[in-house]
C-alpha cells in the first residue's frame, strides 16, 4: 500500500505550498515510497485531527499516523532502515537536527518577510480570510506592512545565507556528492517561496541559487513540475 501524505495546497488542489510538506514529501521520494497525497487545507482541521494531528504534514503508513516533518523523517528511517538512507548514520541525523532548528528560524522566518503577503491571493475566500487573520495576529501588523521594503529588507536575508554558500564550495549538496535530509530540510522553504511568490529571495548568482536548481534536477519528478512562480 503506497504512504499517504496529507499536503497542504492553495485554491488550486496542485499548488503545494508548505515548507514542511516538501520536506516530507522529497523525504518519502528519497525512501522510494509510493505516495497518495491528499490535498489539504487550512479549513479541513478535522481530517487531521481525526489522526492525532494539529498541522501538516501527517503520513498514514498502514494504521500508523505520523506527523511533523522531523518526525516523520525519523520514523521511515528508523522502519525502513533497507531503504536509502535519508541520514547516512547517526552523525548525518544530528547534523540535519541542527539544519532543522536553523532553516525553522534563520530561513523559514526571514522569508515569510519576504513573500507572506502574497499567499493569500493563491487561497479560497475562507482560507484567505483564516491566513490573514490569524498571520497578521502573529506579527501584529498587516501582511503588506510586513513585507513593504523587501527590495531592500532582501539583502539582510540574503546575507543569513553565508554558511550555505560555504558549505556548497566542497560539494553540490550538504549531504556531499548527493542529496540528503539535511538538503530537504533546507530545500523546504525555498520551494515554499517558489510556489508563493514572483518575488526573488535568491540572485541567479548565488552559488545557494544553484544548489537550489540542483535540488529541483534530483527531485524534478515532484519538485520542478510543482506550480511555482519563475523568478522566486
Amino acid at each position: 500500500m503506497p504512504v499517504t501524505l496529507y499536503d497542504l495546497c492553495g485554491a488550486d488542489p496542485a499548488r503545494r505550498f508548505s515548507p514542511y510538506c516538501w520536506r516530507t514529501r522529497l523525504a518519502l521520494a528519497h525512501k522510494g515510497f509510493e505516495v497518495e497525497t491528499i490535498p489539504w487545507r487550512f479549513r479541513e482541521r478535522a481530517t487531521i485531527t481525526a489522526h492525532g494531528a494539529e498541522k501538516v504534514p501527517v503520513i498514514l503508513d498502514g494504521g500508523r499516523a505520523v506527523s511533523d516533518s522531523w518526525r516523520i523523517a525519523e520514523y521511515l528511517e528508523d522502519t525502513y532502515p533497507e531503504r536509502p538512507s535519508l541520514f547516512g548514520g547517526e552523525g548525518g541525523r544530528a547534523l540535519a537536527r541542527f539544519l532543522n532548528g536553523w532553516a525553522d528560524a534563520a530561513l523559514v522566518g526571514g522569508m515569510a518577510r519576504l513573500v507572506v503577503s502574497d499567499i493569500p491571493a493563491l487561497l479560497d475566500p475562507e482560507d484567505a480570510a483564516y491566513f490573514i487573520e490569524s498571520r497578521e495576529a502573529r506579527y501584529a501588523r498587516t501582511l503588506p506592512e510586513v513585507t513593504a521594503g523587501r527590495e531592500t529588507t532582501v539583502a539582510a536575508f540574503r546575507e543569513t545565507l553565508v554558511p550555505l554558500r560555504l558549505a556548497l564550495r566542497r560539494a553540490p549538496f550538504l549531504h556531499g556528492d548527493a542529496p540528503g535530509y539535511g538538503d530537504a530540510v533546507v530545500f523546504g522553504p525555498f520551494q515554499w517561496a517558489r510556489c508563493v511568490s514572483p518575488f526573488p529571495v535568491l540572485e541567479p548568482s548565488d552559488p545557494v541559487h544553484a544548489w537550489r536548481e540542483r535540488m529541483l534536477d534530483a527531485y524534478g519528478g515532484i519538485a520542478r513540475a510543482a506550480p511555482a512562480f519563475a523568478e522566486a
